[in-house]
């Protein structure tokens, strides 16, 4: 019989790619979603009639019993979480609920169902926040800066906390920023390409953006979920820092973007201080050195590369629906 996974957020970027990863590996997937009418499936179309989905909510532990229950996966990817920095600021208290709290309901129903089932919990580079070290791996201190980081660090502890306690076979992944044409149209990667998908249609002349000098470690999305299945893959369960070791700044996002574009950014990006967070991250670089020994990954695509990718891909969207 295929191995089944369980991937929570499978209608998310990296959700879909997951979702693709797996089948690829000859999995049976199945992706929990909430009922809701603001569900959107466009990032898992392409596979929507090869995997099986199934309703559930983070905030709902039995529904969470139940699918596990029914559907007896070997692997739970939980990917699920409002994950949007920005707007943790606004709604902090369903920030908490979903993505702290939620991934204790989780591993509770794993418990209380079925403790062999192995976890991937999806941790971020945001805990880092306030960052003690540079670069920052496994073993540096966490020292989050909004309601999303405070919460992926709940999400974290916990799991190792009930990976000691009741012997779980359960991962995080301490994930930097990773991005692809499927990214959110809120996060700024892909606020940049579509904003300049759409100057150079000519249905816009100008792209507001915040802070220009804030850097990142950018990877590319799909390469990133073949670190999570390669932390359930390993005999001992433990926590991965998932990053390229390099940063660049929003100014060289943007200067790449436009060039791609055949366009000057200068003439078209305005600063906007609604764009501004109430408390900046610092230097955030990751060090995936124990991934690539222990794990064997290692990243393919390249900064450039990336941004040439999801900039094209805009290209071809705002084309297709002008």
């Amino acid at each position: 019989m295929a191995k089944r996974a369980l991937i929570t957020g499978v209608t998310g970027q990296d959700g879909s790619y997951l979702a693709e990863f797996l089948l690829e590996m000859g999995y049976e997937v199945f992706g929990m979603v909430r009922r809701s009418s603001t569900v959107n499936f466009e990032r898992i179309a392409h596979i929507q009639d090869r995997i099986t989905l199934v309703a559930g909510d983070l905030l709902d532990e039995v529904s969470m019993i139940h699918i596990l229950r029914d559907h007896r996966p070997a692997e739970v990817y939980n990917l699920a979480a409002q994950s949007f920095v920005q707007t943790s600021w606004n709604q902090p208290v369903l920030t908490g609920e979903t993505t702290a709290l939620g991934v204790t309901r989780l591993l509770d129903a794993i418990r209380t169902v079925d403790p062999g089932i192995r976890f991937y919990q999806a941790s971020s580079s945001e805990m880092f926040g306030k960052v003690q070290a540079v670069p920052q791996d496994e073993t540096t201190p966490f020292y989050p800066r909004s309601p999303y980081g405070v919460a992926k660090v709940y999400g974290h502890w916990i799991t190792i906390n009930y990976r000691e306690s009741y012997d779980l076979h359960a991962s995080s992944g301490i994930l930097f920023n990773h991005e692809s044409p499927r990214r959110g149209l809120e996060f700024v990667t892909r606020k940049v390409t579509h904003g300049v998908a759409r100057i150079k249609a000519g249905l816009d002349d100008r792209l507001a953006l915040g802070n220009l000098d804030a850097q990142r470690d950018w990877g590319y999305a799909a390469d990133y979920v073949r670190a999570m299945w390669l932390m359930l893959q390993q005999d001992q369960p433990d926590d991965y820092v998932v990053a390229t070791g390099e940063t660049h700044s929003v100014r060289e996002l943007v200067t790449l973007a436009f060039a791609a574009a055949d366009l000057d950014w200068e003439r078209y990006v305005v600063i906007d201080e609604r764009f501004l967070r109430p408390a900046e991250v610092d230097l955030l670089v990751g060090d995936s050195a124990k991934a690539e020994r222990t794990l064997g990954w290692k990243r393919q695509v390249e900064f450039p590369e990336l941004v040439q990718m999801m900039v094209e891909a805009d290209l071809a969207l705002v084309g297709a629906q002008a």
